[in-house]
């Protein structure tokens, strides 16, 4: 899942039938002869692929996911060897089956930290600073080993609220080139700051957070691309005052790789259907560079790449489109990319998308069953995005499935952060599944799943130790059986939806 602000908030815990029920409230008061003959088909179907869809053989795919990573360097992430095997992994296995996958290649914005930092005031008394607790690294930094004297930069410190410093050409009048540079946060981006100060000379930038209530502490963002060749980090309010002394020197060492790479998304139609209403179910392939990405999301794209294999025991109605995304780590580049490339170049293939089903992090280790809030019910605008109308049918159609399993669901906020989002933005019905990151178990919820009260659904996310074990077998098996139910309900009809 996606590193920006995560879409968790847990909420006081909701069955599926009465959710069930509402949609089934709003469906046309003409009976359709052949619904009786539908969903016998659909259950029918339900029960085959379910069946077919085991966590023995989903774990299998997990471990060959991970031994992937094991072989790249420990992870997976797009514009790396790991998530190049990965695609050929996932390629090869469809192939097998019987799909013609479509490799899409993009090209997107790489950045890694080869190393730690370094930040240290060496005059006038020497300091060293905690990377991830004094300072933090900026995505898109560039690389160096610099020590040279600290200028401030329009800091403007009598008007916390209203710096723009580092936001202009004319702020650097004055500086010498050589110095590092010492901005405040605020007015513009990091990466306007950061490329002003080089051009400045600069060869080093520090940005200090800007010192208002509740942006004090050190910081990380992003320069939102390789465009800097200097080191850049954020840092505290505190330190950022401290440095604000004359005869201050600093010493500033990053190693960071940042540029542009290619990467891939993977599409696969189901070789019958109806070609003008598919339904599309995604997971993104990727992982972060600190791990091998078990849960996040090998978890995720083995479930629905095993769903797509076992696919060959029932007979599609719909066409059934299965999508792996690349770069979802780097900000849902690769979904973003597809729906703006059909939108641009095939506006009538967007507008076939029927549904969207996302399934991002389904195996966390503490883990919870939850749904999209695709009416919005529990999360209005503005906490989450307004899912577009058809989403909370499909959320019905998860929180009743887990229902009728005697199982208790419960529902995360709409907020397109993750690979459902640039479906949504484009008005298309969207849906998912998952079972929390950082957020912390209740006891009602434990009561309802099991596991420990007062911990992480995933300790590991985003960690180097995201392995298999850190994978719950019991929540790929009750998500894989969701996945498949919703999957071949909506191939038989998409009328509850759109």
């Amino acid at each position: 899942m996606t590193h920006h602000s995560r879409w968790l908030r847990t909420t006081a815990l909701l069955g599926g039938a009465a959710l069930l029920a509402a949609t089934a409230a709003q469906a046309p008061a003409t009976a359709d002869p052949d619904d009786a003959n539908n969903t016998d088909r659909n259950n029918n179907s339900s029960r085959k692929l379910r069946a077919a869809v085991t966590p023995e053989h989903v774990m299998e795919r997990i471990h060959a996911l991970s031994d992937i990573a094991a072989a790249h360097d420990g992870n997976r992430a797009s514009g790396t060897p790991g998530f190049a095997a990965s695609r050929d992994y996932v390629v090869d296995t469809l192939e097998a089956a019987g799909y013609s996958p479509v490799v899409q290649e993009f090209d997107f914005p790489y950045f890694a930290q080869v190393a730690p930092s370094m930040f240290e005031r060496v005059t006038p008394e020497a300091t060293t600073y905690v990377e991830d607790t004094d300072f933090g690294l900026m995505d898109y930094s560039g690389s160096g080993d610099v020590t040279a004297t600290v200028q401030s930069v329009d800091l403007n410190l009598g008007d916390l609220s209203g710096s723009t410093s580092g936001c202009e050409a004319e702020d650097f009048a004055g500086f010498t080139a050589g110095n590092i540079a010492l901005i405040r946060r605020g007015g513009c981006t990091f990466g306007v700051k950061v490329l002003n100060a080089e051009a400045a000379g600069a060869t080093g930038v520090i940005i200090m957070n800007t010192g208002t209530e509740g942006a004090t502490d050190a910081f990380s963002g992003t320069l939102g691309g390789p465009d800097v060749t200097v080191p850049a980090v954020g840092t505290s309010f505190a330190i950022g005052r401290s440095l604000d002394v004359a005869g201050t020197s600093v010493h500033l060492a990053t190693s960071t790789e940042s540029e542009i790479r290619p990467t891939w998304n993977i599409t696969a139609d189901t070789n019958r259907g109806n070609d003008a209403n598919v339904v599309m179910a995604g997971a993104h392939l990727d992982s972060v560079i600190d791990g091998a990405g078990m849960n996040d999301n090998a978890s995720g794209s083995a479930t629905l790449l095993e769903v797509a294999v076992q696919m060959k025991k029932v007979k599609p109605r719909n066409t059934v489109r299965f999508a792996w995304w690349g770069a979802e780590e780097a900000g849902l580049l690769g979904s973003t990319h597809y729906v703006a490339d059909l939108a641009e170049n095939d506006p009538e293939a967007l507008d076939s998308v029927a549904a969207y089903l996302n399934f991002d992090m389904i195996g966390s280790p503490n883990y919870g069953l939850f749904v999209l809030d695709g009416d919005n019910s529990r999360f209005p605008p503005p906490d989450a995005a307004e899912g577009p109308e058809g989403s909370g049918a499909i959320e019905a159609l998860f929180h009743g499935y887990f229902d009728s399993q005697g199982l208790v669901s419960e529902e995360a906020a709409f907020t397109g952060r993750s690979d459902y989002g640039p479906f949504i933005e484009a008005g298309i019905p969207s849906g998912g599944l998952f079972t929390g990151h950082e957020a912390v178990k209740t006891e009602a919820q434990a009561e309802a799943w099991g596991g420990t009260v007062g911990e992480e659904f995933d300790p590991c996310y985003h960690a180097a130790c995201d392995g298999v074990g850190n994978v719950s077998v019991e929540a790929i098996d009750h998500n894989s059986d969701a996945m498949a139910h919703v999957i071949i309900t909506l191939d038989g009809s998409t009328r509850g939806v759109n």
